[in-house]
């Protein structure tokens, strides 16, 4: 006959455990069903991501074309296709993270039972613990009529006391589990919220790319006359706004402060994309305009530009608060920016991203470094897709409406950043070395 001690620690250490075991082998069959539906999609997404290199590429080779109507026609083309893409290596990882979201849960649920489980087996054990030592040894002794029966009571004693230090043990271990389970489930729930966003993003770069092309197709009546004097027309509005906006500028008193800004050569701000093409150098100030030939020629370029296709994600180069958007295409004839996104940093600087696709950030919003801002576009006046990425003193910059400047241009109520000529800087001075 088993001492009712050693009979209470089995009733703790073997029947607990006993009521879980069906759930968790269900449980732990449908994680394995869930990992290997996640490792499918992660087959697809290898191909889905071959197939927008093979877009890219070929945007690459049609970008180096002369500017013709059928060029620009291809290149939508292309875009459309690359973006299409996209858009289904985000469904993809939407379902992939909806998939690690529930198979989480499943865990979670699994890791709850077990220490549900093992509490229940403790508290069997402290009951048993706590009857054993009302008892002195005398009488423990002296309740067994066998010697060999009192010596298997104390062992039963000392098993007591081991199950109890590694029940405890246990209990630590799946507490801590469960905590990394519900850690990485809201991590996995933040990423499922931005990727329904960047979902919603790419198919509004999809529609613009169908409007873009509609637009083109009916205002040049698809000949190849028509477009070019479309071009010169744009071209000629782009300059006249140029030469209105240097002159304001330059009328501009800011005297920039070293100290309020990092030291040149400080790369404190990581990369706006995440594929760096860079087309066109920083080059607009008075000392670029006295040494044009520095700067291939171009005498007033207030940033760089880095070639990406259509929708390609823009990234925050570091935190900071945006002060404003705009979209210098919502007034008609206003060559500029396009969609453009001027965003603060606590360094002393600011940086705007123009000529974007998509905005996905608001005034006053603020953004972590590597945050999705933007999709890169070809808003504005451009001659393709492409980020123009500027940098000033902050304290340098304001946002004034067009026709604050001169109305010449027609621009009216179309607002842009502004800033006095000392308040440019070179962006290459405070980015990672190229």
């Amino acid at each position: 006959m088993y001492p009712k001690l050693f009979v209470a620690f089995l009733l703790g250490v073997l029947i607990c455990p006993l009521v879980a075991v069906v759930p968790s082998v269900y449980a732990q069959s449908e994680i394995q069903r869930l990992q290997n539906q996640i490792n499918d999609r992660s087959g697809r997404l290898s191909e889905i991501e071959a197939e927008i290199a093979k877009f890219e590429s070929e945007l690459k080779v049609v970008g180096a074309e002369r500017q013709t109507l059928q060029k620009a026609i291809n290149q939508l083309e292309l875009e459309r296709k690359k973006v299409t893409a996209e858009i289904s290596r985000t469904e993809n990882l939407i379902s992939s993270t909806d998939l690690e979201i529930n198979k989480l849960i499943l865990e979670i649920t699994r890791t709850e039972r077990d220490v549900q489980s093992t509490r229940n087996a403790i508290a069997e054990i402290i009951r048993a613990q706590f009857k054993s030592e009302e008892d002195t040894l005398v009488e423990l002794l002296l309740q067994h009529d066998r010697l060999s029966e009192f010596w298997g009571s104390l062992e039963a004693h000392e098993s007591v006391r081991n199950s109890m230090s590694a029940k405890v043990s246990e209990l630590s271990s799946f507490q801590s589990m469960l905590e990394e389970n519900r850690t990485a489930n809201e991590t996995k729930r933040n990423q499922l919220s931005s990727l329904r966003t960047q979902y919603t993003n790419q198919n509004q770069v999809l529609t613009n790319n169908k409007v873009e092309q509609s637009e083109l197709l009916e205002v040049t009546k698809s000949e190849e006359q028509n477009y070019q004097q479309l071009l010169a027309s744009q071209q000629q509005a782009r300059e006249q706004i140029l030469k209105e906006l240097r002159e304001f500028e330059s009328q501009l008193q800011f005297i920039l402060d070293p100290n309020t800004i990092p030291t040149p050569g400080t790369p404190v701000f990581s990369w706006p994309l995440k594929s760096i093409i860079i087309t066109q150098y920083f080059g607009g100030t008075e000392f670029a305009a006295r040494n044009a030939a520095a700067y291939g020629g171009r005498a007033y370029h207030p940033g760089v530009d880095f070639g990406a296709p259509r929708g390609t994600a823009i990234h925050a180069p570091l935190t900071g608060t945006v002060r404003a958007t705009g979209n210098t295409d919502a007034v008609p004839g206003c060559y500029s920016w396009g969609k453009w996104t001027l965003i603060d940093h606590a360094n002393g600087l600011s940086t705007l991203y123009a000529h974007q696709d998509v905005i996905s950030v608001t005034a006053g919003q603020k953004v972590q470094t590597g945050e999705i801002i933007g999709y890169v576009g070809n808003t504005g006046f451009s001659t393709g897709p492409h980020l123009h990425f500027t940098v000033y003193a902050k304290d340098g910059v304001n946002v004034r409406q067009f026709n604050e400047i001169k109305t010449v241009t027609s621009c009216g109520p179309a607002t842009t950043p502004v800033a006095a000529t000392d308040a440019y800087i070179d962006p290459m001075l405070y980015l990672p070395a190229f």
